[in-house]
């Protein structure tokens, strides 16, 4: 099963709200949609679902045209971010219902189910209101709901972002086993970088409602093909500063060091992360982050330096990566 969208574009009144979005998932990949809030990342999972019409371009489910196909005409699976499960039924009716309507005969939908709840591992939760669960079983209920339906895709809409971040840390090895070694297409939005970089094959990253770069998360790291991308993705975020000769020279806090001869800077606060330290400098050529182990010493009178191969070049106007 592969998935395709080819032109996508989602337009209301004289506004795009996603344009000229072309993308390819394949089975067994999971693809992150990433980008600031409005974007267009929920959107185009919309428009895949079938929940919003399509102004331009074509969807294809192995080679199907689905552009213009009602949402129920679909083999998509979606978890959403406030998990839609009914308050008033049990987990078991929750995950029932949408086998009844879809025709599952009772011994069928007894055995599917039975099944699911092993694998989500709330076999003691069946008979329980979704209000007597915790927010992570909440969500293994709406990922089991995805997974009974078997669809072609799986549309994951910020699934954890309702949880803390240590459940949200805990629970992805949960979800790339119960959603991705089914070896079907995912599409996961998400706001969180680490789980995106954690879960994601690829990495596909929107911006006013266009796909700027589609990578690994490691390409994407190492070779920013815009110095929006550099910004956007790492944390802590990248160094940047313009040069006369009209172009940004970007560096990553890491790839800074202490050196007895360099750029001299002051240090305005640091900031401990466990076995890190990030330290916030002020110098010439603006401010800087200097991400080291909390064993290096922070020397008396400060200077700092970098490879001239850890610099990112982009054009000052355009913000497309120099060669």
């Amino acid at each position: 099963m592969t998935l395709q969208i080819q032109n996508l574009g989602r337009r209301v009144g004289q506004q795009w709200i996603v344009r000229h979005l072309n993308l390819q998932v394949d089975d067994g990949e999971c693809v992150a949609l990433v980008g600031p809030s409005g974007c267009g990342k929920s959107s185009t999972l919309r428009l895949i679902a079938g929940l919003d019409p399509v102004s331009e371009g074509e969807i294809l489910f192995d080679q199907a045209n689905v552009t213009h196909a009602k949402a129920a005409q679909r083999a998509v699976g979606m978890v959403f971010q406030s998990y839609a499960l009914l308050p008033h039924l049990s987990v078991l009716a929750n995950l029932e219902l949408g086998l009844r309507v879809r025709g599952v005969r009772a011994p069928e939908r007894q055995q599917r189910i039975e099944a699911m709840l092993d694998l989500v591992q709330l076999q003691d939760r069946a008979d329980v209101l979704p209000a007597q669960l915790s927010g992570g079983q909440r969500q293994r209920v709406a990922l089991a709901r995805a997974l009974l339906r078997d669809p072609d895709v799986y549309l994951l809409d910020e699934p954890m972002s309702n949880l803390d971040a240590q459940l949200r840390e805990e629970l992805r090895p949960e979800l790339r086993r119960l959603v991705l070694n089914r070896q079907k297409p995912v599409i996961h939005v998400t706001h969180d970088q680490h789980e995106a970089m954690a879960i994601a094959d690829r990495i596909a990253v929107l911006h006013s409602g266009r796909i700027q770069q589609v990578a690994t998360p490691a390409e994407l790291y190492r070779r920013p093909e815009t110095l929006f991308i550099a910004r956007f993705i790492g944390r802590p975020q990248i160094n940047s500063f313009r040069h006369d000769d009209g172009y940004v020279c970007a560096i990553r806090p890491e790839s800074l060091y202490f050196a007895k001869e360099g750029v001299p800077c002051k240090l305005i606060s640091r900031e401990w992360l466990g076995s890190s330290q990030l330290l916030y400098l002020d110098s010439p050529q603006g401010p800087l982050r200097l991400s080291c182990s909390t064993a290096v010493a922070i020397p008396e009178s400060i200077h700092v330096s970098w490879n001239v191969s850890d610099e990112h070049h982009f054009d000052s106007t355009s913000g497309h990566r120099l060669p």
